[in-house]
């Protein structure tokens, strides 16, 4: 599936539906298809149009969409540069094509994305309790800092079912 996968910047008229992937991979029942999900973690919505707007609007950041050959959204990767770092965030696949390297190419396609902005680290944060997701980073070469921060009180985040915090994994690329 991988190698028939376009990638582009997200546009306006794609945020709702961007909306609604983000959502369906992270929270509630169907994001229990996926092995990604923080459905056991937290209770309400992963993301907002209004905030995919703002990154949209953000100098230094962008949201890049991927679309199969048949133009079904299938995922995303929110970058921002920073001097010669890169955060990446929300990377998310749809939860029924996971672990068919749709994750992967965006990873891979985000670190090129770094190389050719000056960028020499990529940084993100994790869910401290996200193992299985912060093994894949791992196999990935990605390592943790030692870092931690905290899981924002904000319901526009979700709503924590159980104490959380972020660990922070960087990449040298």
């Amino acid at each position: 599936m991988t190698d028939k996968l376009t990638i582009s910047t997200l546009q306006y008229a794609e945020v709702d539906a961007l909306v609604v992937l983000i959502n369906s991979a992270y929270r509630g029942e169907s994001s229990k298809q996926g092995w990604t999900t923080e459905a056991d973690l937290l209770d309400g919505i992963r993301t907002e149009s209004s905030g995919l707007k703002a990154i949209i609007d953000t100098p230094g950041s962008v949201i890049m969409v991927c679309y199969t050959e048949t133009n079904r959204m299938a995922g995303c990767v929110y970058l921002r540069l920073d001097e010669t770092e890169l955060y990446l965030g929300m990377l998310t696949v749809a939860p029924d094509i996971q672990a068919k390297g749709i994750g992967k190419t965006l990873l891979t396609w985000s670190e090129d994305y770094a190389r050719k902005n000056g960028c020499t680290k990529i940084v993100m944060t994790v869910i401290e309790k996200r193992t299985e997701l912060i093994a894949w980073y791992l196999r990935h070469g990605y390592q943790s800092t030692g870092e931690t921060k905290p899981f924002p009180n904000d319901p526009a985040f979700g709503i924590s079912k159980v104490p959380l915090q972020f660990i922070v994994l960087e990449k040298n690329v």
